[in-house]
């Protein structure tokens, strides 16, 4: 079977072209994705392209998610460091407010440059942390995400993405030991909350796949509430106010991300901040709406799972099952760019079940994001 008929097998069924435009969700939607049956119908959460989401939807059975951003012309980024990357460094509370801190990434994320060209390119490595069902060490599932979404709609228009998954491995030197033990397995059966038998991991990187497909109703791209065109992102509102108001004019009924206010309008701005297609006036009065929201802490010196240091705003949310996570967005002050998405266990359950309190258990890195004229 060549890549494309690859590709074509694994798309679920909810990302047919009837039906609304697939959201690449954030981490927890992602994990959620893992833990229950996968419905015949649009997977939800926060914006990320059609076919972007296919790929990921495609892989949800192995991984979710860790998100970093660097957008055209930033410096090349580092190599993990050796240690496990699924626990959270020490943080700090910093004296600043959240507010203060948002405030001042947004006049950073206001003089970013906009660049242009035909394709929004994106790459991302999502991970996410795993029990083995035999052995009970821990695993760290990698995929690397790498999507192309035109600047131009109509119906000779296509979203481009490619999938490679990095393989599955011990997440700490511990983990290793025990994983060394249980015979050093290729092949790692682990187990997901809410499921009755086990996913198997390989530790193996496969090879890269690449496909496209036709923009849904020939100018969707992204989902924020409802399906949304190239052209909704880049007339967003470039002040706070107006932006709060049009994204939750969008928000839609059918929804699994935070019902409240805050946790939803925070989720979606982490799109927007991260690794969406819209101004720079547009991503920093998304920082300046989140100044706003009353929930929303500050953590400093926050080190992601590429090894960068950032600091952090994150807000509380419950998990299925009982759990608290503490969804975070870390960006890079000195230049207001957003570097990760990630999940932190503050009270184990649900789907987090088992971990201990502090342990990142997914996270989402883009790794670039910025217009291209070149297409895969």
């Amino acid at each position: 079977m060549n890549p494309i008929d690859e590709l074509r097998a694994a798309r679920p069924a909810h990302l047919d072209d009837d039906r609304p435009v697939d959201p690449r969700t954030r981490a927890a939607e992602l994990s959620r994705a893992m833990s229950i049956p996968r419905p015949a119908r649009r997977r939800r959460g926060v914006a990320r392209p059609a076919w972007g989401l296919g790929l990921a939807g495609a892989a949800a059975a192995v991984t979710a998610a860790a998100v970093v951003l660097s957008m055209n012309g930033a410096a090349p980024t580092p190599r993990p460091p050796a240690g496990s990357p699924a626990s959270v460094p020490s943080t700090q509370k910093v004296t600043l407010s959240a507010r203060d801190v948002l405030l001042a990434a947004a006049a950073k994320a206001d003089r970013q440059p906009e660049g242009k060209g035909e394709y929004w390119h994106t790459v991302s490595v999502h991970r996410t942390l795993f029990t083995a069902a035999k052995g009970g060490y821990r695993v760290l599932d990698q995929r690397r995400d790498e999507g192309w979404t035109p600047s131009a709609t109509g119906e000779d228009q296509e979203q481009w993405g490619r999938m490679q998954s990095l393989g599955a491995r011990p997440a700490s030197e511990e983990d290793r030991q025990a994983w060394e033990r249980a015979g050093s397995p290729t092949a790692i059966e682990v187990t997901v909350p809410g499921k009755s038998r086990p996913m198997v991991l390989q530790t193996s990187p496969r090879r890269a796949m690449t496909g496209h497909t036709p923009l849904v109703d020939g100018d969707k791209v992204f989902w924020l509430g409802r399906n949304v065109t190239m052209k909704d992102l880049r007339e967003l509102p470039a002040d706070p106010d107006g932006l709060k108001k049009r994204l939750l004019s969008w928000k839609g009924q059918d929804t699994d991300v935070p019902k409240s206010g805050d946790g939803w309008l925070f989720v979606v701005s982490t799109g927007l901040i991260m690794d969406m297609p819209v101004t720079p006036e547009v991503r920093g009065a998304a920082f300046r709406m989140l100044a706003e929201l009353d929930d929303v802490q500050v953590v400093e010196n926050v080190t992601d799972a590429q090894g960068r240091r950032g600091t952090a705003v994150a807000i509380k949310d419950r998990t299925q099952g009982g759990g608290v996570s503490e969804n975070r967005l870390i960006f890079d002050e000195a230049t207001g760019r957003a570097l990760a998405n990630e999940h932190v266990v503050v009270e184990p359950g649900g789907f987090q079940a088992g971990l201990e309190p502090g342990t990142v258990w997914n996270s989402d890195a883009l790794i670039e994001a910025g217009w291209t004229d070149a297409k895969p």
